[in-house]
């Protein structure tokens, strides 16, 4: 394949919480390469997702939710988000067409005009919203903000995602990929184990722990048979969350060990050994070191 006639691009992804970035960025690459949680706010930091179509290389930037900051997290979260955004070739705007444009939506959309890379509109969703309901919502993005194009699909059901591949792969700068063909994240694989783990902690445990905890991989190592073992640290801010995290006689920790553990098998294509444990890091949400190890940025204001 001649240099001359490949493209390379960064893609970013923006939008409000729960939007189905997430889910539309597995869709795109097809393959889990970024948690998906019905929570908001789970995606702290910028994971690219990885794709070819035709003689294009997709990078995807997979950006935390654009929301109202309230804490420090909050803040460097959605600084993050904008980054992203200038930083990219093109940028995908996601709007759930359940919802409309909404406060957080809306918010997005006047902001648009500081970012200068092309612009196009994504409807999510749109298995389960009247036709003529999104024409509407449509034509009212459109005339908020200059968009190249305008695509409805449903990225759970992958519906529309094909079309969309393809206008990226066709609107991106000529170049040289930057990846390997078969790499389809540069997400290290300690981090995705660690991001699976949170997955499966924010899955369990819904209400109950919020926000006031992080994953991060300590041990990583390939035993003689091809066997992995990982060991995990979950770290809270209370102990009386950390009580949350082991639950009843172990009972949470377990559970949330055995799903992590399968999800991360697929993976690696390997058996795995997991060993999670939980720490109190009082105030890890201010610390510098650990916003770092997110890729986050930490903000000082």
């Amino acid at each position: 394949m001649a240099e001359a006639d490949t493209r390379c691009g960064f893609i970013a992804l923006i939008g409000a919480p729960n939007a189905g970035k997430s889910t539309l960025l597995n869709a795109l690459v097809g393959s889990k390469v970024t948690i998906v949680s019905r929570k908001v706010q789970t995606t702290r930091a910028l994971i690219r997702g990885i794709t070819v179509e035709g003689q294009s290389q997709l990078i995807f930037v997979d950006t935390p939710g654009i929301f109202a900051p309230r804490r420090r997290l909050d803040r460097a979260m959605v600084a993050s988000a904008w980054t992203g955004a200038h930083d990219a070739d093109l940028v995908g705007v996601l709007i759930d067409a359940k919802k409309g444009i909404e406060e957080e939506s809306e918010a997005i959309l006047a902001k648009l005009s500081e970012v200068k890379q092309p612009k196009v509109l994504i409807l999510n969703k749109v298995d389960i919203v009247a036709k003529d309901a999104l024409l509407s919502l449509a034509q009212a993005a459109n005339n908020k903000v200059e968009f190249e194009a305008t695509f409805m699909i449903s990225a759970l059901t992958g519906d529309g995602v094909a079309d969309l591949k393809t206008w990226f792969a066709g609107r991106l700068p000529l170049g040289p990929w930057l990846y390997p063909p078969d790499q389809m994240s540069d997400a290290p694989l300690r981090q995705l184990a660690a991001e699976i783990t949170r997955e499966k902690l924010f899955e369990r445990l819904h209400q109950e722990l919020p926000y006031h905890s992080t994953v991060e991989t300590e041990v990583w190592k390939e035993l003689r048979k091809g066997d992995i073992r990982i060991e995990q640290t979950i770290y809270v801010e209370r102990e009386s969350q950390r009580k949350i995290v082991l639950g009843k006689g172990g009972q949470a920790i377990k559970a949330i060990g055995e799903a992590a553990r399968k999800e991360i098998e697929k993976v690696v294509e390997t058996k795995v050994h997991l060993f999670l444990f939980v720490k109190v890091r009082e105030g890890w949400g201010e610390d510098p070191e650990r916003y770092r190890a997110m890729g986050l940025e930490f903000p000082t204001e």
